[in-house]
């Protein structure tokens, strides 16, 4: 028998429950938390609206580039090196913001934590879809809710330290916290699966067959430049919500502290129903109308933020974060989809995200743009808004019935 199909059973479940929520909180506070403290930080640094953006967009960009190099870190470190490295790379990216009191000392720490967040967002759902084949659709509800959790976390907690006396430094570097708890128990649990997520490889060294190890393939296909054109023009709303909601409503004499507990409330409701919308989808194969239903969210939170800012802003962020939440993991869950072997699927999932996420961290500069050149934060959201409705003119083509022909995956062997 493979000893890649048999291994993963060797992590109890309930182990494996909390590997992949401890490990996945870590991935977004070190973006969520600079929001809030904008003020403070543009303050002590000097930097303008178009230098801050680079704290979301080098390591979201990053996170794209790594996400391709993902696979390659998999077959060459295994699941357990690799995630360890990740949450090292992650840990040390929020320690060194101790000593962030330049604008090139932020953005070169949010670079490094998202090198190690890449590795993880590029690994984890293919060992998903490997150790919960059964499961995927609300495993990977269970991921994009820790996901969304953690930068709950990041917005709130933040500011209240900041509040609480601590330096907007320490409140940044707080972060190494949760890294320094899922980082043992992530390698004693990954130490248990004997194999990696990927094709064992034959007993005299050779390389893992082409198809296991090789993305290539993918590559050629259309609908990989569909996936990732659609996750990333859709996942650019979450971006700018991260950079600029809290400075956005700041701006409307919120302070730091309450404009970071409405990006915490968004980011529960992202939580909430990146949860509960690939289990409600997972009645049926076709995931169109769910993820139609999450971008008709995002276009009504979006105007909302551009017309009517101060009108139920609680509200309308609960609406926007359901909206981005359950988009961004019914995406996850449809690029799974598509391919039955999850070595093929997890690929198709990082290189969707690799290019997704390089897109993705370009809307909150163009957002700065629009804002300089406009004087307005209406463009800005607005064109949030019509990239969510492009995106759903784009997902009609999402077919499930197409996925076979679509891909036309080669077999293992």
């Amino acid at each position: 028998m493979s000893t890649s199909n048999a291994s993963p059973r060797h992590v109890p479940p309930l182990l494996w429950l909390a590997v992949v929520v401890l490990v996945t909180i870590n991935l977004r506070p070190f973006l969520t938390a600079s929001g809030p403290l904008g003020q403070a930080i543009q303050s002590a640094t000097g930097m303008d609206l178009r230098t801050f953006s680079w704290l979301t967009l080098l390591p979201m960009a990053l996170m794209g580039a790594g996400a391709w190099l993902a696979p390659s870190a998999l077959q060459r470190l295994g699941a357990r090196r690799a995630i360890a490295f990740s949450l090292c790379l992650i840990g040390l990216g929020c320690g060194l913001r101790l000593a962030g009191s330049s604008s090139w000392m932020l953005i070169a720490t949010a670079g490094l934590c998202g090198c190690g967040v890449a590795l993880v967002q590029g690994i984890f759902p293919g060992l998903i879809k490997r150790q919960s084949p059964h499961n995927v659709a609300p495993m990977m509800g269970l991921y994009s809710g820790a996901l969304m959790g953690g930068g709950a976390l990041g917005a709130q907690i933040s500011p209240l330290a900041v509040q609480w006396g601590w330096s907007w430094q320490a409140a940044l570097a707080m972060w190494v916290i949760p890294v320094l708890v899922a980082l043992p128990l992530a390698w004693h649990a990954l130490g248990l699966m004997q194999a990696t997520s990927t094709a064992p490889r034959p007993k005299g060294g050779t390389a893992a067959p082409a198809a296991a190890s090789d993305t290539g393939w993918l590559m050629r296909r259309g609908r990989t430049w569909l996936l990732l054109l659609s996750f990333g023009v859709m996942n650019g709303g979450y971006a700018s919500t991260v950079a600029w909601l809290a400075p956005f409503y700041q701006t409307h004499g919120w302070t730091a502290t309450q404009s970071g507990s409405l990006v915490a409330i968004l980011s529960i409701a992202q939580a909430a129903s990146a949860l509960a919308m690939p289990a409600l989808a997972a009645r049926s194969t076709d995931r169109r109308p769910w993820v139609l239903a999450t971008l008709l969210m995002q276009i009504a939170g979006f105007a909302g933020l551009a017309w009517w800012p101060d009108a139920f802003p609680t509200l309308n962020g609960i609406v926007l974060g359901m909206g981005l939440g359950g988009c961004f993991s019914l995406f996850m869950v449809v690029a799974l989809d598509h391919l039955p072997s999850p070595t093929q699927a997890g690929a198709l999932n990082a290189l969707m995200q690799g290019g997704g996420f390089i897109l993705a961290a370009l809307a909150p500069w163009i957002m700065a743009q629009l804002l300089q050149l406009s004087g307005s934060w209406i463009t800005g959201w607005l064109y949030q808004a019509s990239a969510a409705a492009v995106v759903g003119m784009l997902m009609l083509r999402f077919n499930p019935r197409h996925y076979a022909s679509a891909m036309r995956a080669p077999e293992l062997h």
